[in-house]
């Protein structure tokens, strides 16, 4: 079994990516149980918390990379 290469948090925090994309897939995942459910979900706007019908929330899209990471 090949080891995995430990990784650096501190280039991880530096770079940003791999965090951006994790919050990003927990919102479309807390978007997706709120419509399940049926339950309405707080979010901020202008400035405020306010409660919306998830049901009218669309995710962003996945960001695509076209081109594979070295």
């Amino acid at each position: 079994m090949k080891a995995k290469k430990p990784k650096d948090i501190t280039a991880i925090f530096r770079e940003g990516t791999l965090i951006d994309r994790a919050l990003a897939a927990g919102v479309r995942e807390a978007i997706r149980r709120h419509k399940q459910a049926g339950v309405p979900m707080a979010i901020w706007r202008n400035g405020k918390t306010v409660w919306v019908d998830a049901a009218t929330l669309e995710p962003k899209p996945r960001n695509r990379r076209s081109k594979p990471r070295p």
